[in-house]
């Protein structure tokens, strides 16, 4: 069975389980009840595709600056199947001399206002009676909040519930420069983030052959149907990114931004230069990958005059286009 749980539940997940457990947790225990692992454990039999998706997901924990300890047994030091994992609470604690002012204070607040005040979800309740049913005491304080947040495309929930059920969905798809869009039927795999957009990698049985849809172009509501079908090899989510990712490494566009701006804060985390550019004018050139032209054309556009595309010359003349219509538009309201 695929993995359907979104790797960054994943992670979020096995840190509060490690939290809320003051002993730690073994690799059975973690496989056989966290969310994320737990769908694809099986009792007595080979989970080593499972254990090896563990290991790297304690790199990634650690690479994110979480303290996660192992633990060896005091009966059999060096048998690794009875190594404990644990995150000690303390550690991960903000130091003393770290404090918020009001107004971080109340940003911190709206925060956990979209996440549903830390609402336990049933799969988290689910985890939660399973580590008390292995005879461990759990911080249920600390496990198992319900991420909620609605700025997620519309489209979302409908394909996360057709992914966890294997039910092929049908829903209407506008491409970049078509005038309608087109009902694609495709079997969801996974859904996954890549460059702060929303992906579902999914089979088009129309096309037969996989593909990777943006759900912002997803127009109207996504329709499940009752067709089942059986989950793929492998791991579809790794294959989309690394997909998404090879598109974006085969294309860059060459930007000029406005020192300071918000163009400048948010493009040069994605420039691919090893040192910064300065323009005789004072802007600062940068080189963004780019895996659609239209999307970026969106996002340049947006930033106004703080930013100035050099090339290609497609991404520039979509930026004019863009802006164009926004200029065209707003001189027929003061005509009216």
């Amino acid at each position: 069975m695929a993995d359907t749980v979104p790797a960054e539940e994943r992670l979020f997940s096995l840190v509060l389980a490690l939290i809320a457990t003051e002993h730690g947790l073994t690799k059975a225990e973690i496989l056989s009840s966290v969310q994320g692992y737990r769908q694809r454990y099986a009792p007595g039999r080979d989970n080593a595709t499972l254990e090896r998706q563990f290991e790297r997901d304690k790199d990634d924990i650690r690479d994110l600056g979480v303290p996660l300890e192992t633990v060896e047994s005091p009966l059999e030091t060096g048998n690794n199947q009875l190594l404990r994992y644990r995150i000690p609470k303390g550690a991960y604690d903000l130091p003393d001399e770290v404090t918020f002012t009001p107004e971080e204070t109340t940003l911190l607040n709206l925060a956990a206002e979209v996440w549903r005040e830390g609402s336990l979800s049933s799969e988290s309740r689910r985890a939660l009676l399973k580590l008390r049913s292995l005879g461990m005491e759990v911080d249920d304080s600390t496990i198992g909040y319900a991420p909620r947040v609605r700025v997620r495309d519309p489209a979302f929930d409908t394909l996360s519930e057709a992914i966890a059920r294997h039910l092929v969905v049908r829903f209407a798809y506008l491409k970049p420069g078509e005038s309608s869009a087109t009902v694609r039927t495709v079997e969801p795999y996974a859904l996954v983030t890549h460059e702060g957009r929303w992906h579902l990698s999914a089979r088009d049985l129309g096309r037969d052959a996989m593909r990777n849809f943006l759900l912002s172009r997803i127009t109207g509501a996504v329709t499940k149907t009752r067709t089942v079908f059986d989950a793929p090899d492998g791991d579809p989510a790794a294959d989309a990114i690394a997909e998404l990712d090879r598109v974006l490494a085969a294309g860059s566009v060459t930007v000029d931004v406005v020192p300071g701006s918000d163009a400048e804060r948010r493009l040069q985390v994605r420039d691919h230069q090893d040192a910064p550019v300065v323009q005789g004018d004072g802007r600062r050139r940068l080189v963004v990958g780019c895996a659609d032209p239209a999307l970026i054309a969106d996002e340049i556009a947006s930033y106004g005059p703080e930013a100035r595309v050099v090339e290609p010359a497609s991404v520039r003349d979509a930026v004019i286009a863009r802006l164009q219509r926004v200029a065209e538009r707003h001189s027929d309201r003061r005509a009216h």
